[in-house]
């Protein structure tokens, strides 16, 4: 089975000077997903928790809801020519009577915002799709300082990281900022995919009383799939799209960008934060 990381060899450069060692870089190999028997999506990895990673994006595409949906995962043996089971394939059964959307066609409308459809026919299959309207009641009211601590905790929890540099990260907080969990990837997406899917075979859908804290920037996909598995709060330490900003408006998810030190952007959902508005210095 792949593994997290992988030794190469590098030639090193300091002050003109040069040297060579192995150096540790994270793995990145492709994972197919097949549902019911049928092929359906392939993504470029991180592997480990890959079962996560195939239920959570079944639960982004509309699919799972609840873990009694989800009937079997597994990796499928024979996957090469010669039999080999690679472990880069798994297959998805879903439980009788779950009913599975024409996943084609909804992937193309809503999973990825450069697709070329419309943006509005992209906010409205993510509202009429998901499972978990975003109804916190009461709705969390968080206090911005409390966001601003969760960056130190989701990179002092990312081990692989450390030893390699090249991988996005997802977190799970409580509203009180407690970590919940935390998975890494090559692929921020997949990272959320693998959170989410590990909150489905738990039996924790939906996440109502959560903040989703992710490295880098909040894309459209991102925020689909927050609202997907009902998450109220995505925090970002860079940008969102602006496509992301218009289905938080849309779904009422709190979008949060730039969260950095003391500083952050609010671009939705302000009303989950406790804001206490001051004058600007001159």
């Amino acid at each position: 089975m792949g593994r997290v990381t992988e030794r190469r060899k590098v030639i090193r450069i300091r002050d003109g000077a040069l040297s060579s060692r192995p150096d540790t870089l994270v793995a990145e190999e492709p994972l197919e997903i097949r549902l019911n028997g049928k092929p359906l999506a392939i993504t470029m990895r991180t592997p480990g928790d890959d079962f996560a990673l195939a239920t959570g994006f079944l639960v982004s595409e509309g699919v799972l809801a609840r873990q009694h949906d989800l009937q079997n995962i597994v990796y499928c043996a024979g996957a090469t020519v010669d039999g080999t089971n690679t472990y880069n394939v798994v297959d998805v059964t879903t439980a009788p009577g779950v009913v599975i959307p024409d996943i084609t066609l909804e992937r193309n409308v809503y999973t990825t915002s450069s697709c070329g459809l419309c943006g509005k026919a992209s906010l409205d299959a993510v509202t009429t799709t998901t499972h978990w309207p975003l109804h916190d009641t009461p709705p969390l009211h968080i206090h911005p300082d409390l966001l601003t601590r969760l960056p130190d905790q989701l990179r002092a929890a990312q081990h692989v990281f450390d030893r390699t540099g090249g991988l996005h990260a997802a977190a799970l907080f409580t509203e009180h900022g407690e970590l919940l969990d935390i998975r890494e990837d090559v692929g921020r997406h997949n990272a959320v995919d693998k959170l989410i899917g590990r909150a489905l075979q738990h039996g924790n859908l939906p996440l109502t009383r959560t903040i989703l804290l992710v490295s880098g920037r909040a894309s459209f996909e991102l925020a689909q799939k927050a609202v997907m598995a009902g998450i109220p709060l995505l925090a970002a330490v860079s940008a969102p799209s602006s496509l992301a900003v218009d289905l938080a408006t849309e779904t009422g998810l709190t979008l949060v960008g730039f969260l950095r030190g003391p500083s952050m952007n609010v671009y939705a959902g302000e009303h989950r934060l406790v804001l206490e508005a001051t004058a600007a210095p001159s």
